[in-house]
């Protein structure tokens, strides 16, 4: 059952890209481009986003177990770190230059956008190299 609702959940998120435009590079350097055009919708898709983030974890908190009876296991992480500021920065340099986030990036890749395989390549790469690091660090 919890595979059925992941797909579900996954389906959901992804018409959600598609119906907000948020799948389009263009979208989202649009509102990245504040000396120009500025196209404000992806503030709008962020503020609701946020808005339902807040219901479910005020929700999230006062419960043990999931909605399917799963374990609860919310994230627990108080600290800002370095790693944490450089992760995000690099991560806030490619959504800039490339227009995508993951999710995003997965969905227009869904959609046949030759940018989205380059994105989700370049990601995987970024992640394969992330995880030696990590093997190279705690060995």
């Amino acid at each position: 059952m919890s595979i059925f609702t992941s797909l579900l959940a996954g389906l959901v998120f992804g018409l959600g890209l598609i119906l907000s435009g948020m799948a389009s590079p263009a979208k989202v350097l649009g509102f990245l481009d504040l000396a120009g055009a500025w196209d404000p919708s992806l503030a709008l898709v962020m503020v609701g986003a946020i808005a339902v983030g807040l219901l479910a974890f005020t929700v999230a908190r006062r419960r043990e177990a999931t909605l399917l009876g799963l374990p609860l296991r919310l994230p627990t992480a108080s600290v800002i770190d370095r790693r944490l500021l450089v992760g995000s920065l690099m991560f806030g340099a490619g959504w800039g230059l490339a227009g995508f986030c993951p999710g995003p990036a997965l969905v227009a890749l869904g959609m046949g956008e030759l940018k989205a395989l380059v994105f989700v390549a370049a990601m995987l790469a970024g992640m394969g190299v992330f995880e030696l690091l990590e093997r190279r660090r705690q060995g």
